[in-house]
């Protein structure tokens, strides 16, 4: 049995460290294979390339042009690599905001996943309060995050603390100052 283990969340939250902390241990812990599949790793380039072309700024990845054009292809791609992969029998960690998935429950959905009943799916919801996310962005310093600090007021009308039904499977971790224990229990709620 492969999984398909999905680390969502808004910009800051800290979803790629947490994604690197856990992989190895899931390796070890299941004995199986695991790719680790980042946007922003996969997809950076390529957007800087096309935004730097379309508007001159290699860096937006945040203004309605982006969001319109070419952020679906984008998570489109990144499912497919993963499925691809799971095909294969190589289980995946996908690391992407994936805000409108989970806020719609595709994110739950097989089908438009590809994927069959015999992947184990699991969707962490990695979040912090805003004003932590918003020190975080601020002191990685990525050009990536220009667009959203100067439109933040923009930005933040679409950050969201998954609730109700939206929660129903989703494993919210808060990642502000998170413990041992509590990357244990994540890691036992994952397998």
């Amino acid at each position: 049995m492969t999984h398909l283990i999905f680390f969502c969340g808004h910009a800051g939250t800290g979803k790629t460290t947490l994604a690197r902390r856990l992989v190895p241990r899931l390796m070890r812990a299941t004995g199986e294979p695991f790719c680790m599949l980042d946007k922003d790793t996969l997809y950076g380039a390529y957007s800087a390339a096309a935004m730097g072309a379309l508007t001159g700024d290699p860096n937006d990845r945040d203004s309605p042009l982006f969001l319109q054009h070419l952020r679906d292809p984008e998570y489109r791609s990144l499912i497919d690599t993963a499925r691809e992969n799971l095909e294969l029998g190589v289980s995946a960690a996908v690391v992407a905001p994936l805000s409108r998935e989970v806020r719609d429950g595709r994110i739950f959905e097989r089908a438009w996943l590809g994927i069959g009943d015999e992947v184990t799916l699991r969707v962490v919801w990695v979040h912090v309060d805003e004003d932590v996310a918003r020190e975080r962005i601020v002191a990685r310093g990525n050009p990536n995050d220009a667009y959203k600090l100067a439109h933040w007021d923009e930005y933040k009308s679409r950050r969201f603390v998954p609730s109700g039904d939206q929660c129903r499977d989703l494993l919210m971790f808060d990642n502000s100052v998170p413990s041992d224990e509590a990357y244990e229990e994540l890691l036992k709620r994952l397998l």
